[in-house]
């Protein structure tokens, strides 16, 4: 039986319930009543529960989301969506200053690599709890992780315990990486180039949509970006395809389709998180836009050229809402990396935090993670992967942020390490347009050509 994922009613209820008792709003009774009907929790790892829910706890699962949408929210005024109304909200949003900088291709490429580079890392221990990837990488040696993660020398009995990624063993393990695998952290910046050469920097949300239906299959989307784009096909518009039904509207998916936002505004971080808004808006509100926005606005400044990692991530938070909780937590986050010398004791904090409160792919913690990754490595590029990969949750987006901003800090591909590098083999593999093989030499020099364009 196909049990299509993310988007079936009985398990986005459970979801949206955590989500309102996050953005502030009350769902106690509402929560009530779906315990009282037999309704399951939310899946805890996978997109869909086994087996499909009774006809009417489906019923009853899209009256109560609805029902959830209407609750009013006691954040609402220190965490907009609306871009005027987020800006109103930062006191020290940044101002063109100057000539704007200007980037290169060699920067470009680095970028691009360490984001395919850090994902790659990830991408065989995702959705497994922390202590697991803490014994997968011991039992070989790897820990602090310095490389690549393999099966060589894992006992058989912590395996069937904790098995790798199944989408992933195949293709991203020492043993078997053969140039880079398709995923949607690499899939995203190449769909927003192909948004930037058809619509230029003035796209709209609508843009966006258009993009997302000719070149990207619906399989390839997940979490918020499967509701909205359900949501599209239903006849709905930007940017009520972010709310409707969608629980996973501050989850990461946004923030994994901003790099290409901040590479093309090298020195311009508002203009980057004002590009990483209007796409966000598809999918995401609130601290979802705001983890795009901010990330938009570090690689912005990084690609500059310049900038230390700390001034970089001190000139993301400007274009976020400082009483936002996402704002909040990557405050704490720096806080700790910059405390503790032993990045596990700064994870282990994080978690604390936020392990009992949110999803593995919410925006907020991972976010958190990867500004305290970057700020305990002083940017450095294998410290900034292995930290962000290392501390958990959506590791292979963690650890694709944190590549592109330490690639671009580099500032050239030969700075990169040669075994983080060579098993790609300079060629991607994605199922997005003509660009299955492309090569990411090729791949920064089309990027290059949009930062001149208006």
């Amino acid at each position: 039986m196909l049990r299509l994922t993310w988007v079936q009613p009985e398990d986005l209820i459970g979801h949206e319930l955590r989500q309102a008792a996050q953005d502030g709003r009350q769902p106690k009774a509402i929560a009530a009543r779906w315990r009282a009907a037999g309704g399951p929790q939310a899946p805890a790892t996978a997109g869909a529960s086994p087996t499909p829910a009774s006809r009417y706890l489906r019923q009853l699962a899209e009256d109560l989301l609805d029902e959830l949408a209407d609750l009013p929210s006691a954040l609402a005024d220190d965490e907009p969506t609306d871009l005027v109304r987020i800006r109103s909200a930062c006191p020290d949003w940044p101002e063109p200053v100057g000539t704007p900088a200007t980037t290169t291709p060699h920067h470009l490429e680095a970028a691009w690599l360490g984001r395919a580079t850090g994902c790659l890392l990830g991408k065989p221990v995702e959705k497994l709890p922390l202590d697991a990837i803490r014994r997968l990488a011991r039992a070989t040696g790897n820990w602090p992780l310095t490389t690549y993660f393999t099966a060589r020398g894992v006992p058989e009995d912590l395996l069937r315990q904790h098995p790798w990624n199944r989408r992933s063993a195949n293709t991203s393990l020492a043993e078997n990486i053969d140039g880079m695998p398709e995923d949607d952290d690499l899939n995203y910046p190449l769909l927003n180039l192909v948004l930037l050469q058809r619509h230029g920097k003035a796209f709209t949300t609508t843009d966006v949509a258009r993009v997302w239906l000719d070149e990207l299959p619906a399989g390839r989307t997940f979490t918020a970006e499967r509701v909205a784009y359900r949501n599209l096909l239903t006849g709905l518009e930007p940017p009520h395809t972010a709310r409707h039904r969608n629980p996973f509207r501050e989850w990461i998916g946004a923030l994994i389709r901003a790099d290409v936002h901040g590479w093309t505004n090298p020195g311009r971080p508002a203009a980057a998180a004002e590009q990483a808004h209007r796409d966000a808006a598809l999918t995401h509100t609130a601290n979802g836009v705001y983890a795009a926005m901010f990330t938009a606005a570090t690689i912005a400044t990084a690609a500059s050229g310049g900038h230390d990692i700390h001034t970089c991530l001190r000139t993301g938070l400007t274009v976020v809402p400082p009483r936002s909780r996402l704002a909040r937590a990557v405050r704490h986050a720096v806080r700790l990396a910059h405390a503790h010398e032993d990045f596990d004791t700064v994870v282990d904090e994080l978690h604390a935090s936020h392990a009992d409160t949110h999803h593995w792919v919410h925006a907020v913690p991972n976010t958190a993670l990867i500004a305290a990754a970057l700020t305990h490595a002083d940017g450095d590029f294998a410290g900034s992967i292995c930290r962000a990969v290392s501390g958990g949750w959506d590791t292979d987006s963690g650890g694709a942020t944190a590549g592109s901003v330490a690639g671009l800090l580099a500032g050239h591909p030969a700075a990169l390490p040669d075994r983080w590098t060579a098993p790609l083999k300079n060629r991607l593999a994605t199922s997005v347009g003509d660009f299955n093989g492309i090569g990411f030499d090729t791949l920064a020099h089309l990027t290059h050509r949009e930062t001149h364009r208006p």
